[in-house]
């Protein structure tokens, strides 16, 4: 039998699950394509992927009942990026990549229904 988990950590699991509106596939391949850059991948395994975007990728394609204590503080490191940068956006109309693709390294695509 499974233990329950804390209220808050039940809701901290719905907030980053709606903050985060990439699925763990098309993550991972932002993150592959976005540290490609203008060139072809490099020979180096890490490609110079950020760690919290991967852990994001982790965390998408865990159970809750699977989280740990660290998983916990990446949920809401997350959802607390992702609410400071959504909070002021770039005005209506100015395109500011840098903006969406910060964003999105964490797998929140502003542009996305």
């Amino acid at each position: 039998m499974t233990e329950r988990l804390p209220a808050d950590v039940e809701l901290l699991w719905d907030e980053f699950h709606q903050t985060v509106n990439m699925t763990s596939d098309e993550l991972r391949t932002w993150l592959l394509t976005d540290a490609s850059g203008e060139d072809a991948f490099t020979a180096d395994p890490d490609l110079g992927l950020p760690e919290l975007g991967q852990r994001v990728v982790e965390l998408l394609r865990k159970r809750k009942v699977d989280l740990t204590a660290d998983d916990v503080k990446v949920m809401q490191e997350v959802s607390d990026y992702v609410a400071d940068r959504t909070a002021n956006p770039p005005p209506a109309g100015e395109q500011d990549e840098g903006w969406r693709r910060s964003l999105m390294t964490v797998g929140h695509d502003p542009l996305k229904p």
